[in-house]
């Protein structure tokens, strides 16, 4: 099972369809294993955080998100909407569906960061953390704004009230939110970064004018996924013992859930010309460069059981989605067995043996990928 195997029926039953603002709204509500959670944490642990073994990195990336180089930059030009009815027309039915599951997905995303931080900082009187979250809070309202105006394109905004009250909150002590928020933050700049280099290559393939925004918007990304990495390091015992036990297991569920939520949007990818897998792989790539900033370890994207076992994962989904709509009794059965081959196969993945890094004297990187 792979991207070229999936057909639309495949694509719809794993994505569903968006006819309407309700459809939309409902989409960006809806928790499962693949869609963008919310958080919250223990606060009081996060306020005892002590950023002062990096003080003068930290120092200078405050200086940066204070200077705000993207205060101006999240601005529709005149001629945005009038691209977007022109080129929107030429997509199929097909298509405009994984585009639009793309939106939402990115939306929740971008904003799940923004109710995060925001309420990290109201709990909280660290000035270094508050500070932190005041600007990275700032930074995902904008982003998910922005998504937001092209889906009022199409007549299917979403209400961002709304769903920051009907949304489930997932608890994660902070150890676990590090960890996730910095997968998130460098593979959305990882993902952001390959797309608008192969559409910055390719200029008739930018089906939406959104695209050309993505450069300076994924530094964004890229930049808050430095302030996890300082925090990480100014606390060395996150990355040592058992920990490494949590960053593997992150790490895994990064990459799996992007790869199968990857693999639902086949269309999405063809038309930049780009093939799923084939950017996954270079995202996880990528991903994977940068995270030796801070991780003692990665997981080994070349071998050929972390691939095959991406692929069975694929299929789970698709078995899954098809039990699911099925129904019954007969549905229910099938669905536990593909739940729990999904679950062995991730057991097997994580069990497979890791690369070693040792980390660099300084933590930041630039971001030239």
């Amino acid at each position: 099972m792979n991207a070229s195997t999936l057909d639309f029926d495949h694509v719809e039953l794993l994505i569903g369809t968006v006819e309407n603002a309700s459809d939309a709204n409902a989409k960006a509500v809806r928790s499962t294993v693949l869609t963008p959670r919310f958080y919250t944490t223990d606060f009081k642990a996060m306020d005892r955080l002590d950023v002062s073994p990096v003080r003068a990195e930290w120092d200078a990336m405050m200086q940066e998100y204070e200077g705000d180089n993207n205060h101006d930059h999240f601005q529709r030009d005149a001629g945005f909407a009038d691209e977007v009815h022109a080129q929107m027309a030429k997509l199929s039915p097909e298509m405009r569906q994984e585009f639009l599951d793309f939106l939402i997905s990115s939306l929740t995303s971008e904003f799940s960061g923004c109710i995060l931080y925001n309420e990290i900082r109201k709990n909280i009187d660290n000035p270094d953390i508050k500070q932190l979250m005041t600007f990275m809070a700032r930074d995902e309202s904008r982003h998910a704004g922005f998504i937001n105006q092209s889906l009022k394109d199409f007549n299917l905004g979403i209400d961002l009230g709304a769903l920051k009250r009907a949304k489930s909150y997932t608890f994660f002590k902070p150890k676990y939110i590090y960890y996730a928020t910095y997968l998130s933050e460098k593979i959305g700049y990882a993902r952001y970064i390959t797309i608008f280099r192969q559409l910055e290559r390719n200029p008739d393939k930018r089906f939406h004018p959104i695209f050309k925004w993505f450069e300076r918007w994924c530094n964004d990304e890229y930049r808050h996924g430095e302030s996890f990495a300082l925090l990480m390091r100014a606390h060395p015992h996150l990355l040592q013992g058992g920990n490494k036990l949590w960053i593997r297991f992150f790490i895994l569920a990064v990459y799996a859930t992007m790869y199968v939520r990857d693999h639902m949007r086949p269309l999405l990818h063809e038309s930049m010309g780009l093939e799923s897998t084939t950017y996954d792989y270079e995202v996880f790539r990528i991903t994977s460069e940068i995270a030796r900033q801070v991780f003692p370890i990665e997981i080994d994207i070349d071998h050929p059981t972390f691939r095959a076992g991406l692929e069975t994962l694929l299929n789970c989904a698709v078995q899954d989605a098809k039990a699911r709509e099925q129904g019954g009794l007969i549905g229910n059965l099938k669905r536990g067995y593909w739940v729990t081959r999904a679950f062995l196969t991730f057991a097997r993945l994580y069990l497979l043996p890791v690369k070693h890094n040792e980390l660099p004297r300084q933590v930041r990187l630039q971001p030239s990928w």
